[in-house]
């Protein structure tokens, strides 16, 4: 009983400052306006004491309670005894700290779902990235092996080891660079230098680096033809690197028909396709293609030579260009990924 006493009264100290000072006025004014002998001030001294220290108490009881429940609450929120700000309930006096604390635990959640979120991302991304390492790696392995163990000296098979070897070395290193841009591109460390150029020769660059593979597999690669002073305003080595992206899986995923580079001039901006007849992507796919390495049909991917980051790192340069890429696909019909830039004004 003493001990709550205390404790109580011990709450109340940021009052008794306040208290002290109302009673010293009103003993003043008791003692100025009715000319109290002095026996009765004493004994009004005596009872506003009493008084102080009971209206003390009643404040620092109610002080140290509140302040329990504030601990208590804090204390189940670290527990995780919530599962939603609802279930956070406080007495009428704290109505306004029960809002913020409602606020907080909300944001707390938020911040632990998408630190979950990153993690299994990170898992992910790691779990992937050994895989997508360690099949060119295991290969290069398995020929240089062969060779060393005499197949060297076999010109029946040599050069073809090397050649194999050689191209997966090459898959190796795309994957890396792939992985450096990537990362600089989520980190915000990718510098980007926007400038308008010219489209039209930017457009025959790429075909002319393109085509070669297309005719290798007798498909039919179509430049449309477009304005020869139109200009847009981009990155334009990112840029490249957006186009080289869609037209080589447009080229790797089309067996028979034909890719088509178009371009389709707006008011105030170009949209950009490029257009196939290749395998399609399913429906349900659609929405995945971006992240990074989404295989729609794994098993073909097999057998088709990608990083896996390609897309993903086409919707990051887009955007960066206050853009969107875009692509609608029928299965077995064909694809059209699309993105606008802006145009120069005349």
């Amino acid at each position: 009983m003493w001990n709550n006493f205390k404790n109580y009264l011990s709450h109340s100290k940021i009052f008794v400052k306040e208290i002290v000072l109302l009673s010293l006025v009103f003993l003043l004014s008791a003692s100025f306006f009715f000319h109290y002998p002095i026996h009765k001030i004493i004994s009004l001294l005596f009872l506003t004491f009493v008084i102080d220290i009971v209206f003390l108490y009643s404040l620092g009881k109610k002080r140290a309670l509140e302040i329990d429940e504030i601990k208590t609450t804090i204390k189940n929120i670290r527990k995780n005894k919530y599962n939603s700000p609802n279930e956070i309930q406080m007495s009428k006096s704290l109505v306004d700290l029960e809002g913020n604390i409602k606020a907080m635990f909300k944001r707390t959640q938020r911040d632990i779902t998408q630190m979950q979120k990153l993690e299994q991302t990170r898992k992910e991304f790691l779990g992937n990235v050994s895989h997508e390492l360690r099949t060119p790696i295991f290969a290069l392995q398995g020929f240089l092996e062969t060779l060393l163990n005499g197949a060297l000296y076999d010109e029946k098979v040599n050069k073809q080891f090397l050649e194999k070897a050689y191209r997966h070395s090459e898959n190796l290193n795309a994957l890396l660079n792939d992985l450096i841009d990537i990362s600089m591109i989520e980190s915000g460390q990718m510098r980007m230098s926007f400038r308008y150029f010219n489209l039209n020769n930017f457009l025959n660059e790429i075909y002319q680096q393109v085509k070669e593979p297309a005719e290798r597999k007798n498909i039919q690669f179509i430049l449309n033809k477009l304005d020869p002073d139109l200009d847009v305003y981009g990155d334009k080595d990112r840029l490249t690197q957006v186009m080289n992206n869609l037209l080589s899986n447009a080229i790797k995923y089309t067996e028979k028909g034909r890719v088509e580079l178009i371009v389709e001039e707006k008011q105030k901006s170009v949209w950009i396709k490029v257009k196939d007849t290749g395998v399609g992507i399913p429906q349900e796919d659609l929405n995945r293609v971006f992240e990074r390495f989404y295989r729609t049909d794994r098993d073909r991917s097999k057998t088709i030579p990608g990083t896996g980051l390609g897309l993903a790192i086409v919707k990051h340069i887009i955007e960066a260009h206050d853009s969107k890429i875009e692509v609608v696909s029928d299965k077995d019909v064909g694809s059209e990924f699309s993105f606008k830039l802006k145009k120069h004004k005349d």
